[in-house]
């Protein structure tokens, strides 16, 4: 409990990042295993040597992708997206819809991590670009990303589900038993498209919060000046971004 406390606590007091907090949970688990008395030298290099391969893990994963990236970008490919989204019919909206399908997709045979690096830098600016609320759409790209854990054959959670149950459970009936809880979070996904304000006021509030009191703000956190705006579903930028080309490149416009 004191655990969660301190990560949370962490970030939501303005104190850490969540990058940061990891390394405050990294150092609470330490102490409280240094206290129970459970903290050897065996586990500590047992530790060591899978923090140490899963951090390798990933960035070449991240090196990976941003050659890929790079040579996107190079060969004109996010111009390529760009037209591709505007001769979309619905404009922003069926942009919107096309990403998330994708997205879901993809969830099937790819790991969150490689959509992440690969697929979201490609068509996240693109979508910025044409006045989507940051916020808003980074917790809509996070929920449809908690269904490739559940999505078969390479979700991480049958694994689990298959590693604890008795062999006499067949792997069709963990398929079928997921389903509903994959229902339920494209549920979610609904209803925070229908009621943008379930993703965007809890930091708008913690950063007015914030900004009364003057005490420190996590960066990302001082972007949400305000709510989106009430016009459902799809929310636009909040008035304290600047503008960006049409070319979706972040660069203010003038």
């Amino acid at each position: 409990m004191l655990l969660i406390v301190a990560v949370l606590g962490s970030i939501l007091g303005g104190f850490a990042t969540p990058t940061e907090a990891s390394a405050v949970g990294a150092a609470g688990a330490f102490l409280l295993a240094l206290t129970n008395r459970r903290l050897n030298l065996r586990m500590l290099r047992e530790v060591v040597h899978s923090t140490a391969q899963v951090t390798s893990m990933v960035f070449l994963i991240l090196i990976g992708a941003a050659l890929f990236s790079l040579v996107f970008r190079a060969f004109g490919g996010e111009e390529l997206v760009i037209e591709l989204f505007e001769a979309l019919p619905g404009g922003v909206v069926g942009a919107t819809l096309v990403v998330m399908l994708v997205i879901f997709l993809l969830g099937f045979i790819l790991d969150f991590i490689e959509i992440t690096f690969v697929v979201v830098p490609i068509v996240g600016p693109v979508l910025l670009a044409m006045g989507l609320d940051p916020i808003w759409l980074g917790i809509m790209i996070a929920v449809n990303l908690q269904t490739s854990f559940l999505t078969p054959p390479f979700g991480f959670a049958l694994f689990y589900l298959r590693g604890v149950t008795p062999e006499s459970v067949p792997t069709s009936a963990i398929y079928r038993g997921v389903l509903p809880f994959i229902l339920i979070q494209l549920g979610m996904l609904g209803a925070l498209a229908l009621f943008p304000g379930l993703a965007t006021w809890l930091p708008a509030a913690l950063w007015s919060r914030r900004r009364a009191t003057g005490r420190r703000c996590q960066p990302r956190l001082r972007r949400a000046t305000a709510p989106a705006r009430s016009a459902p579903p799809w929310p636009r930028r909040s008035a304290g971004w600047p503008a960006t080309t049409a070319a979706g490149r972040g660069r203010p416009a003038r």
